[in-house]
């Protein structure tokens, strides 16, 4: 990619964060581990150094080679990169006195430098850290400081590197995206050309330069990311696409035909499996939720290879594996990240299917998966559709799977998300669910005891899942729903909302 932009990863919870506010301003930008630089750095146009939980005073602290960077290129150090080109360049960093988290406003503006063009005094920024830069760093200038902290920002003199304390990633920096720009756009001239048009152009070409005539296969799951693959391939090779669509009876209700019908209406060469049964049996009895994850791949992994012997010499699957699955995937075996779980779909293949793989999308967050698919004219019910886990509503029943708690559970999820649509809520949620318990409460219907099972209904807003708060619905749409799904699914006489945040809670509970 061109105008690249490094963003060195010390295990920052922010990182990702700060890859985002980049691509916002339409430049391109790759995250790498601190200790995993690339060998070629002539491709790209500025570094940035993250933070980091560590502290630079420490003796296993994050330690980079920047010899072939610093003085070299544009550098912004954050947080603890700012630590880092302090410490290693004559500067000092000690504990802080004080705890230095949350809200901060820039109390004085020393120099007249692009950096800071357009940041006023009072703008707030976001601090995180229990490091401080006491001294700065030989050769070094003082741009900015906070009331608490002297050492906000600074520069060193004759190159085109800094160092900021505060996180400028993050919401709560208000001028954060204007400092990002200042140090990418005007200091380090990138070109703003990272835009959804231009990544379909140069994408289609290089998937027709890389698969030419060969047969691609790939699973489709009805969700944004393998869709948008789906359609970029249809554009690069056309029918030599095989894309299978599997029933793994876990889906939404009726999911399965609305899905499978709409994918043939967008031109797709697409087969629809329902192997609904085999994963069910194969489920029996199995409540342990690693287990289940497990059987639902062991399964899929089955029947999807099945169903590729099927195309003649076929070369290649298709994954709509995302950035940040790459991200996660890279820094729990090379980086300092830390990682609650697996990815399916990042260097899961079984080596009996022989295929090379072909991820048009790994370059890019979930945001960006939405805005080309829209840029290519996919439907918006499509590119709106919230996350749906891969295991289905298997890790939304708690306990064993059967297949009457499966229909139950549809019933109550189809009343739980038509009714966000009719309400218009859906769209300002990122994702939404109902799960069923393992417990049984006592009800009165009528003049009847009944001893029945019972449902959490759970609605997040959030950008990427890593973070997610509960959504404040109506007490009215609550109320509405919960009589409805009383009312109308029999089993179940009680419903619950989820007011738990992530984190500590996950968005799924299983």
């Amino acid at each position: 990619m061109q105008n690249n932009v490094l963003i060195l990863d010390f295990g920052s919870q922010y990182t990702q964060l700060i890859a985002r506010r980049v691509r916002e301003l339409n430049i391109f930008c790759e995250i790498k581990p601190y200790n995993k630089l690339p060998d070629d750095l002539t491709e790209y146009k500025a570094v940035i150094l993250s933070g980091s939980p560590h502290s630079v005073r420490a003796e296993d602290a994050p330690h980079p080679d920047l010899s072939n960077i610093k003085g070299k290129k544009p550098l912004l150090g954050v947080c603890y990169g700012a630590q880092y080109l302090a410490h290693f360049n004559g500067g000092k960093v000690e504990k802080s006195n004080t705890r230095e988290y949350g809200r901060a406003k820039l109390a004085k503006l020393y120099e007249q430098d692009p950096f800071l063009r357009h940041i006023e005094v009072g703008s707030q920024v976001w601090m995180s850290h229990a490091d401080t830069i006491k001294n700065l760093p030989e050769k070094s200038i003082l741009l900015a400081s906070t009331h608490d902290v002297e050492n906000a920002a600074f520069k060193f003199i004759g190159e085109d590197t800094y160092g900021i304390q505060f996180h400028p990633e993050v919401y709560h920096s208000t001028d954060g995206k204007q400092i990002l720009e200042n140090f990418l756009v005007h200091i380090a001239k990138v070109a703003q050309t990272w835009t959804p048009a231009a990544f379909v152009e140069t994408t289609v070409a290089e998937l027709k330069a890389k698969i030419g005539d060969e047969k691609v296969i790939l699973g489709l799951s009805g969700g944004v990311d393998s869709s948008v693959a789906a359609v970029l391939l249809n554009k690069a090779i056309g029918d030599n696409l095989h894309c299978i669509f599997v029933n793994n009876g876990l889906l939404r209700k009726n999911e399965f035909d609305d899905v499978l019908h709409q994918y043939k209406d967008m031109g797709l060469n697409v087969k629809g499996v329902d192997a609904s049964a085999r994963f069910l049996d194969a489920l029996e009895g199995e409540s342990d939720p690693e287990k289940k994850r497990k059987t639902i791949g062991r399964v899929f992994i089955e029947v999807f290879d099945d169903e590729a012997h099927k195309v003649e010499n076929a070369k290649w699957l298709a994954q709509g594996t995302i950035y940040p699955d790459v991200i996660e995937s890279v820094s729990a075996t090379g980086g300092p990240s830390a990682t609650i779980k697996s990815h399916h779909n990042v260097g899961g293949l079984p080596d009996f299917m022989k295929l090379k793989v072909v991820e048009p999308l790994k370059m890019l967050f979930k945001d960006e998966v939405r805005r080309v698919g829209k840029s290519m004219g996919l439907e918006p019910n499509l590119l709106g559709r919230h996350p749906f886990p891969g295991p289905g509503l298997a890790i939304r029943i708690l306990g064993d799977i059967t297949r009457e708690k499966v229909a139950i559970l549809q019933e109550v999820d189809h009343i739980f998300i038509q009714g966000l649509k009719d309400w218009g809520l859906y769209d300002q949620i990122w994702q939404a669910g109902a799960m069923l318990l393992p417990v049984n409460s006592v009800g009165v219907m009528g003049d009847e005891r009944t001893y029945e099972k019972c449902v959490a209904l759970r609605a997040v807003e959030s950008t990427d899942g890593m973070t997610a708060d509960w959504v404040n619905l109506p007490y009215e749409f609550l109320q509405k729903t919960s009589n409805d799904i009383i009312n109308k699914v029999p089993g179940i006489n009680r419903v619950v909302y989820d007011i738990s945040s992530k984190p500590p809670a996950t968005i799924e509970w299983e």
